[in-house]
């Protein structure tokens, strides 16, 4: 036993080591007269080393100070923590066929005792596995594409996705489900619905906001959402399902261009934005909720358009800010610059020679609003007016996020500058709306 195994350290390590205890073995641990029974469990690397974890039988962990009158006595033999899924269910033939590819987070992660967080642990195969619900709705087949959270993921990943899942299509699955972290779900969301087009069947991605070995995990609910809708919904969309609200009684499928992760931690935190979510799932029924989106047709022929370009930036305007931020991004030749500004789509005239720099060598320049709901309109007050004439571009409603997806596509798909500004302005995949529709814009 060493200390990196078990993440203790200094005097509990000694006090442990000299009991000849292993995690996962009973343990009684006297301080004078109190007396802890339980199983010693791993301790995150971050704690100090004061204190030994025990897991009691009511089922609570309780760290225990080590002081110089403590003892720890081992009083049986145990096993190391491990997470062993059940077997596979069987496949029912007749079902549609899912293709599930994994790429990491928190619907495929489980606790590191090391760090006391969590770590992408969990295969797809993991999750067909502990949801074995998933063999009444679809005949399934499993993929470990990467493992990473998602903030780890980067235009090149987007590439490899896209392929992945193209591939998946012309092997003829029904529909595929991704598994991804939710931190920049709406990024990759939004990268696949350009990527993919003239889709035959559904593309879900889904996540969780809690790992599947605890007891509030949305995990479940979420995957079994994913499958059915990639399974039998009657659209081909890229789409995010995850809770709509913090119980299990629905799921929403949120259009990838219009989906935007609104809250740190709890399971409804996604919203579609200046749209309606595209359906909702209750009791394992799916319930349109617009018609405003492309059908299933299997003989629908996809087209694969991979390519990103990497050098394009998201840059939130604020008060103060230093215009030398634009110009490194001039000087370092980025050939896209995506300004978040104010209310109707302003930024400081002090940025102004800044822009007009950015312009003149090359760079695409658009705007969108910081606000979540609502639409730019540059045309209202000369500030807007002025940054038009200086050459940028309004984005109408279309979010921060998938704008800066956007034109990392768009110049991934020519080299030629007024066919990228119109391909920019140019409704692809549901990006932009015609109008804005009323919506609730906080949690209740």
């Amino acid at each position: 036993m060493s200390e990196k195994e078990t993440g203790y350290r200094g005097k509990a390590f000694e006090a442990v080591k000299k009991a000849h205890a292993e995690i996962g073995d009973i343990i009684r641990v006297v301080k004078g007269s109190e007396i802890y029974e339980g199983i010693l469990i791993p301790r995150s690397e971050y704690g100090d080393e004061k204190h030994v974890v025990v897991k009691l039988k009511n089922g609570y962990n309780i760290g225990v100070e080590i002081t110089p009158d403590s003892k720890i006595e081992k009083i049986g033999e145990g096993t190391k923590p491990t997470f062993a899924p059940p077997p596979l269910p069987e496949q029912r033939l007749g079902l549609p066929k899912v293709a599930i590819i994994s790429t990491g987070g928190t619907i495929a992660s489980r606790v590191d005792y090391r760090t006391g967080g969590v770590r992408p642990a969990l295969s797809a195969s993991d999750l067909y596995s502990v949801v074995p619900e998933l063999a009444d709705v679809a005949q399934i087949e499993t993929q470990i594409l990467l493992s990473l959270f998602s903030e780890n993921i980067t235009p090149q990943q987007w590439t490899e996705i896209a392929q992945t899942v193209a591939k998946k299509i012309h092997e003829g699955f029904d529909g595929v489900v991704l598994a991804h972290g939710t931190d920049t779900m709406g990024y990759t969301a939004a990268a696949l619905s350009f990527a993919l087009q003239n889709l035959p069947v559904p593309i879900v991605i889904v996540g969780s906001q809690r790992s599947a070995d605890r007891p509030s995990s949305d995990a479940a609910t979420n995957l079994l959402g994913a499958v059915l809708a990639a399974a039998k919904a009657p659209f081909a969309e890229v789409v995010v399902a995850m809770h709509e609200t913090p119980s299990d009684t629905y799921i929403a499928l949120h259009k990838g261009t219009k989906v935007r992760k609104c809250h740190t931690s709890r399971r409804d935190a996604f919203r579609s934005v200046n749209a309606s979510p595209i359906a909702r799932i209750e009791n394992q029924n799916i319930t349109m909720l617009t018609q405003e989106c492309h059908k299933r047709d299997s003989s629908r022929r996809l087209q694969l358009k991979p390519a990103f370009e990497d050098k394009v930036a998201l840059v939130k305007f604020y008060p103060g800010m230093d215009p030398a931020i634009l110009d490194l991004y001039a000087q370092k030749n980025y050939r896209g610059i995506v300004l978040e500004g104010t209310g109707l789509g302003h930024i400081s005239k002090y940025c102004h020679d800044a822009i007009r720099k950015a312009v003149r060598q090359g760079a695409i320049v658009a705007m969108t609003s910081q606000c979540i709901w609502g639409r730019i309109n540059m045309n209202v007050y000369d500030s807007g007016r002025d940054l038009q004439a200086l050459g940028v571009i309004p984005l109408e409603d279309m979010l921060p996020e998938t704008a800066l997806v956007k034109l990392m596509w768009v110049l991934g798909q020519t080299k030629d500058l007024d066919e990228a500004k119109t391909l920019l302005k140019t409704n692809v995949a549901g990006e932009l709306s015609p109008r804005t529709l009323p919506e609730k814009m906080s949690y209740e």
